[in-house]
């Protein structure tokens, strides 16, 4: 069974990078990507992933933001 991954992060490369860094890893699947935090809260109220790759630095909703709630 693979963990279901989500990438949240402002900037479109490096959420390739992490994509990248991902590729090889058979026990992870890429549940989806948002490129800010009120995408990552909606995404994972509907989708649960078990495992964010989370950008702290991010306008409006920082990745903290996204933690507290």
């Amino acid at each position: 069974m693979k963990i279901r991954a989500l990438i949240v992060d402002d900037e479109r490369p490096a959420r390739e990078r992490v994509k990248k860094s991902l590729a090889d890893e058979t026990g992870v699947e890429i549940a989806g990507e948002c490129a800010n935090g009120p995408e990552a809260l909606a995404f994972i109220q509907d989708h649960r992933p078990e495992l964010v790759f989370l950008d702290v630095q991010m306008p409006e909703v920082s990745g903290f933001d996204v933690l507290r709630a």
